[in-house]
This record gives structure tokens, C-alpha cells and sequence, in this order.
């Protein structure tokens, strides 16, 4: 199983729709997933225990050893396509 941690300001609304959005895109390509949902404070922190760093803002924290994708898109739905290709890409 894949682990996903997405991070935005609060850790709440637009993590939530983010998360949603990768789960549904996982479970279409057949990958399993476990995503989680944090403050983007809070990413040092947690950040060792996943696979996978998806932010809804501009992470400017500590050097973390896994990939780091953007989502704005997954929010504004300009370049969503290719953000969930570069996420399933980087769970398989």
C-alpha cells in the first residue's frame, strides 16, 4: 500500500478536496492508497512515514527524501489531467 500525505495551510478544506481527488484517481488505476491530510506546518514532522508529499501551497519546509507534487490544479481544474498522471506516475 502507497501513503500519501497531502498538506495545505490548515490541513482541512482544500487538503480534503485534494485527497478525495487522488483517492478516486488511485482507486481508477487500481493502486491501493492510504492518504492523509496535514497542516503544511506539520509536513517536517510527519513526512518520513509516506511515499508521496501532495501540496495545495508553496512548501518552503524542511528537505524531505520522497517526490513533492504541486495541486493547485486539482483545485482550479487548469492542468488536473497532468497532475493526476504525474501523482499515478510517481505511485507505481
Amino acid at each position: 500500500m502507497k501513503r500519501v500525505l497531502v498538506a495545505c495551510g490548515n490541513g482541512i478544506a482544500t487538503s480534503t478536496v485534494v485527497a478525495m481527488k487522488i483517492r478516486e484517481a488511485c482507486d481508477d488505476n487500481n493502486i491501493d492508497v492510504n492518504v492523509n491530510q496535514c497542516k503544511l506546518l506539520e509536513v517536517p514532522s510527519k513526512v518520513s512515514d509516506y511515499d508521496l508529499l501532495v501540496t495545495t501551497g508553496k512548501f518552503t519546509g524542511a528537505e524531505v527524501n520522497i517526490p513533492v507534487i504541486g495541486a493547485i490544479s486539482l483545485l482550479t481544474g487548469v492542468g488536473e489531467e497532468e497532475t493526476i498522471e504525474e501523482i499515478i506516475n510517481a505511485l507505481k
